[in-house]
């Protein structure tokens, strides 16, 4: 039970991290982003790019926070599903 849990998790990171490099890529064609699905996309993951483009200011025309946005993200990833195994262990699932 406690491995199906985790590998959700890990799915919906890994889905999560899709569509922030959709978001990334989509930026370029701004037809993409006035479909219906880059406008789904856009509402779901720009409350998280939205942090790190308060912190960090675009470079002219090249906006480099979805980098660090991705970094970040890969990381957070790595400690999220390392305490969701450690809990899951510690409550024997």
């Amino acid at each position: 039970m406690g491995s199906y849990i985790l590998l959700i998790g890990q799915y919906v990171f890994e889905a999560y991290y899709w569509l922030i490099l959709i978001t990334i890529f989509g930026s370029w064609f701004p037809q993409f982003q006035a479909t219906k699905v880059g406008m789904w996309i856009s509402k779901v993951v720009e409350p998280y790019l939205s942090i790190f483009r308060r912190f960090i200011p675009p470079l002219g025309p090249i906006d480099i926070s979805p980098i660090v946005a991705i970094f970040i993200f890969r990381y957070i990833r790595g400690f999220a599903l390392e305490g969701l195994r450690q809990s899951l262990n510690l409550i024997g699932v």
